[in-house]
């Protein structure tokens, strides 16, 4: 039995060194070699201050910049710590009600916009982080910036296609807008 125990033991220790320190020491080092902006959150940067990460949303409702998709985290939104969705499906009036608020909104701020609301603007993601919104939904908003602004709608609807990603590896995904990019973009034509 004893041999049993130190055998037992002497497995315990080596794999506790292995998976415990080894492997995180090395998985950490060629991530920082390979994939460093990745791997520190992609980080967003100006005047030496994070001030956002490309991977999470943020909210913005001032309508002189693009606003992100909606998040559906409470209490507060975007917050990375307690990511989910809504769990609302489609036949619920609680999802409907909040749909309805949110293209109401979107009208209130751009009274003359009478162009189909995107869906991605007034529905969350499934993470409620979602940092992008698609094409359609930056060139909807893309009147009432340019209007708040005294920018030429030309102008801003060049910078929003300066900003369109692709799909990834040009299969996967859809092509998409980075909303804290593009409005921090915004901010440096002024």
């Amino acid at each position: 039995m004893w041999n049993h125990l130190k055998s037992g033991f002497t497995m315990l220790v080596y794999m506790t060194v292995i998976t415990g320190l080894i492997y995180p020491v090395v998985v950490t080092a060629v991530a920082q070699a390979f994939l460093s902006k990745p791997a520190n959150g992609s980080l967003i940067v100006k005047d030496g201050k994070p001030i956002g990460s490309a991977l999470i949303g943020q909210p913005f409702s001032n309508p002189k910049y693009f606003w992100s998709r909606p998040s559906a985290i409470g209490p507060y939104p975007y917050n990375a710590g307690t990511s989910s969705g809504s769990n609302q499906g489609p036949t619920n009036p609680a999802l409907t009600d909040a749909v309805a608020a949110r293209i109401k909104a979107l009208r209130d701020a751009d009274p003359g916009n009478t162009a189909p609301v995107p869906a991605d603007l007034v529905t969350a993601s499934a993470s409620g982080l979602d940092p992008d919104v698609s094409p359609a939904a930056a060139y909807f908003q893309a009147q009432r910036v340019a209007r708040v602004r005294n920018l030429d709608i030309k102008r801003v609807q060049n910078l929003i296609a300066q900003h369109v990603q692709g799909r990834q590896f040009w299969v996967l995904g859809e092509p998409r807008v980075n909303v804290l990019e593009l409005n921090l973009a915004l901010d440096q034509l002024l």
